[in-house]
């Protein structure tokens, strides 16, 4: 009995290497279009060792009023935290790296098109979908939005400490609720304007203070 439970733990072992091996040089994109949203597209796009792109446009849809502020265009580097990628890879294996059906066909209200891609050594899928019955799929696209909304928020955060530092502390109180909900996920993304906006003495104390608090709850 001791014998198989070794040779099972090795079989375990070797299968979970296996399956680290074949993530390696692997990419998954997530791409996002709805034309009533602004940004009305973007795309997130992450290899095996947590780092990634991440692109978004603006659409024809109405620009916010005077109380927001629209974000240009956003093109940069992004790294996301091990545990992170980690649960998309593994998604990917179950679900034959997105070579199946995401979409329920069912009539519930319109999301927006989410595309998922996988590319890697031992094969290639996608799949695209407004809304999946299967909950894994559901959920990391919830997941993938909520990191888009964390890097368009840190693009906010920019042009508003440029333009309209009055305006940093709703749109941090706005941040916080939303990492505290899921909402926002992967904070760490954007480290260098929280840093920046907990060191800035010309903003208000309540906006730094927040700054500070999720750096600490993203653990930077």
């Amino acid at each position: 009995m001791k014998a198989f439970l070794l040779a099972t733990a090795g079989i375990l072992a070797c299968s979970i290497s296996m399956a680290a091996r074949a993530d390696q040089n692997a990419v998954v994109q997530a791409d996002f279009t709805d034309d009533q949203l602004n940004p009305s597209h973007w795309t997130l796009t992450l290899h095996s060792d947590g780092s990634g792109h991440f692109t978004s446009q603006m659409g024809k849809a109405p620009q916010g009023g005077d109380e927001s502020v629209d974000v240009p265009n956003v093109d940069r580097d992004v790294q996301l935290s091990a545990g992170f990628t980690a649960h998309v890879f593994e998604v990917a294996r179950r679900h034959h790296r997105f070579n199946e059906g995401c979409e329920s066909h069912l009539k519930v209200a319109f999301e927006g098109w989410k595309k998922f891609s996988y590319m890697g050594p031992e094969g290639s899928g996608s799949c695209t979908f407004n809304y999946s019955k299967d909950k894994e799929i559901e959920e990391l696209g919830d997941s993938f939005e909520a990191v888009a909304e964390t890097m368009i928020e840190g693009a906010r955060l920019e042009k508003l400490l440029q333009h309209d530092r009055l305006g940093l502390d709703k749109e941090m109180e706005y941040l916080v609720d939303a990492a505290g909900s899921g909402r926002a996920q992967e904070i760490c993304t954007i480290r260098p304007i929280l840093v920046k906006l907990a060191d800035d003495d010309e903003v208000l104390e309540r906006v730094r203070k927040r700054a500070r608090q999720l750096l600490a709850q993203a653990g930077t």
